[in-house]
C-alpha cells in the first residue's frame, strides 16, 4: 500500500479504452511480479480509478459495487450489513437499468436515494483502514464511493452540460486522494489525455469542465507531473457508436492545424519532451500558440473527426511533458472467454 500504482483501463496510445487486452494483462503481470519481491508495506498495487461515461448504461457497475460493500460487511459485521441492505434497497428497482433512475426521479416523481447512499458511505468511512484487513476495507469504502457517485451521476445525466463530466473526474480525484492518504503512498495515474492534462488550458476547461489533471495541479502544485501522449497515424481499437462492436480502425494523419502535426513534421518516430525548467523557455514559447489536439476514446468516427475528436489546447500549460509516437497500433483484445482449464480469474490470477 505504500506505493500504490493507480490505473484506469485504457491501453490504446490514441486514447481509446478497450476490452481487457494483452498490453494491460502484461502490465498487471509485471506489477505483480515486482510486488512479490517487496515486503507488504512497500508493495506496488493497481487500483481502478475510473467512473466512466455512459457508453454502456451499466459501465458504472452499480450492482457490483453494492454487492462488494455487502460482501465485506457480511463477513465482518452482520448488523451493519443488514442496515446497508436496507439503505441500498432504495436503489434496487433500477439495478438492471440504472440509466432510468434519474428520469424516474426528475420526471416521474420517483424517490431519490441520495440520503441512503451518503449515509452508507459515511458509515464505511468511519471504519478505520488499519491492520491486516485494511486493504479489504479500502476496497469496500471505494465501492461505497462508487455507489454514491453513481446515484448522483444517474440523477444528473439528463441535465447535459459539464455536470456529468465534472462528477466523474471529481470521483477519480477523490479516489486518488483516498489512496494517497495511506502512509508513504505515491501514485501513477493512467488515463486519457483529456482526463490527465490540465483542463484549464483546453477548450473543455474554457467551457466549464474540469478534470483530474486540473484538480491535481491545484491540490499538489509542482508535485503533480502531467504527461500527455500524442501520435500522428496508425490503428485504434474503437467502435462506430455506443454499444456497437469494437473494430480496428485506421487513424487518419493529424490535421495541419494540430499539435500532433507539429511533432509529425519533425520526422521523429518517438520522443519524450520535457519542457519544465528555465532552460526550456524557448521550447515552451514555440509550443504555446493554441492549436487543435486529437482525442479518441471508445468511439472513433474518421468521417467527422474535426467535430467529434479535436479540441483546442495550449500544450505547455496542459502538460509538463509529452510522449510522442509517430505511428501506433491498436491493442490486442484478450479472448472473451478464458481458455479451457484456466482459473476464473484469468488472465490476472488475482
Amino acid at each position: 500500500m505504500a506505493t500504490p500504482h493507480m490505473t484506469s483501463p485504457p491501453a490504446n496510445m490514441h486514447g481509446g479504452p478497450a476490452a481487457p487486452n494483452a498490453v494491460t494483462a502484461e502490465r498487471a503481470r509485471l506489477i505483480r511480479h515486482h510486488a512479490a519481491t517487496l515486503p507488504p508495506p512497500t508493495q506496488t498495487g493497481t487500483f481502478g480509478a475510473a467512473f466512466d461515461h455512459l457508453g454502456d448504461a451499466r459501465v458504472v457497475l452499480l450492482g457490483e459495487a453494492i454487492q462488494a460493500v455487502l460482501d465485506h460487511l457480511d463477513q465482518r459485521d452482520p448488523e451493519a450489513a443488514r442496515l446497508a441492505r436496507h439503505r441500498y434497497g432504495c436503489l434496487t428497482p433500477w439495478l438492471d437499468t440504472p440509466e432510468t433512475y434519474g428520469l424516474d426521479v426528475r420526471q416521474l416523481g420517483g424517490r431519490a436515494c441520495e440520503e441512503q447512499a451518503v449515509a452508507q458511505l459515511a458509515d464505511m468511512l468511519s471504519r478505520r483502514i488499519t491492520g491486516p484487513d485494511g486493504e479489504a476495507l479500502l476496497d469496500a469504502v471505494q465501492n461505497a464511493r462508487v455507489v454514491r457517485a453513481a446515484e448522483r451521476y444517474y440523477r444528473l445525466m439528463y441535465q447535459g452540460g459539464a455536470a456529468g463530466w465534472n462528477l466523474r473526474d471529481r470521483h477519480m480525484f477523490d479516489t486518488l486522494q483516498a489512496l494517497l492518504d495511506q502512509p508513504g503512498a505515491r501514485a501513477v495515474v493512467w488515463a486519457h489525455n483529456s482526463h490527465v492534462g490540465n483542463a484549464a488550458a483546453t477548450e473543455m476547461g474554457w467551457q466549464g469542465q474540469f478534470n483530474i489533471g486540473e484538480l491535481c495541479r491545484t491540490a499538489f502544485g509542482d508535485d503533480a507531473v502531467l504527461v500527455g501522449f500524442g501520435t500522428d497515424r496508425g490503428t485504434v481499437a474503437a467502435a462506430r457508436d455506443w454499444g456497437q462492436p469494437m473494430e480496428v480502425k485506421t487513424v487518419r494523419p493529424a490535421r495541419p492545424d494540430s499539435h500532433e502535426h507539429v511533432f509529425a513534421v519533425t520526422g521523429l518516430d518517438r520522443a519524450l519532451i520535457d519542457w519544465r525548467g528555465r532552460t526550456r523557455a524557448e521550447l515552451v514559447d514555440a509550443l504555446s500558440p493554441p492549436l487543435l489536439e486529437r482525442a479518441i476514446g471508445v468511439i472513433y468516427r474518421p468521417e467527422t473527426e474535426r467535430l467529434s475528436h479535436y479540441f483546442e489546447a495550449v500544450l505547455p500549460e496542459q502538460f509538463d511533458a509529452w510522449v510522442w509516437l509517430a505511428e501506433t497500433r491498436a491493442v490486442t483484445p484478450l479472448p472473451a472467454e478464458p481458455p479451457a482449464g484456466v482459473p476464473d480469474t484469468y488472465p490476472f490470477g488475482l
